[in-house]
């Protein structure tokens, strides 16, 4: 899969309580978290997000595990989250979600236009192009999928047409 969208440069140690603050989370209308997103961290951020790739360094996705956090990225229209690390629980979090998050060691200016091509695991710029740690093939699946809720939905109704055979 092939995946572009504009830089949306941000630093490190991202915690899940910058991404969406919880005095948000008190309401399940997902739309509201949109104009919210990285409030507290940038109050302009939020404006930037659709068609977003964002470039974060180490540690992207620490604090609490709420999974409100990417589902608020992915409402916001972010298309993907390139740092060098994740907080293991955004990662997981990520995957059941079906955002891709892409692990290399890579920066690049804000605006850029930046392309993953997850067979690869290669990102390119304009300039610049580097190899990203790959994911695995079940992970790729998952993604692939729309997330874990949505692959296995496909998984059972596959298993019920072999029953049904």
């Amino acid at each position: 899969m092939i995946i572009s969208g504009h830089a949306v440069v941000i630093g490190e140690d991202v915690d899940t309580d910058m991404i969406i603050a919880g005095r948000y989370l008190r309401t399940i209308d997902k739309s509201i978290w949109v104009d919210h997103v990285f409030e507290d961290y940038d109050p302009c951020l939020a404006k930037k997000m659709n068609g977003a790739v964002l470039v974060a360094g180490k540690n992207f996705g620490c604090g609490s595990s709420r999974e409100q956090a990417v589902v608020a990225l992915k409402e916001a229209g972010v298309r993907a989250v390139i740092a060098q690390s994740f907080a293991r629980i955004f990662f997981r979090n990520s995957i059941n979600y079906g955002l891709y998050i892409i692990e290399a060691d890579f920066f690049c200016e804000e605006g850029m236009t930046i392309t993953y091509n997850s067979e690869t695991a290669e990102i390119t710029t304009e300039n610049i192009s580097c190899k990203a740690t790959p994911l695995s093939m079940r992970m790729q699946e998952i993604l692939l999928a729309g997330g874990l809720a949505k692959y296995l939905s496909t998984k059972v109704q596959d298993d019920d047409e072999d029953c049904s055979s």
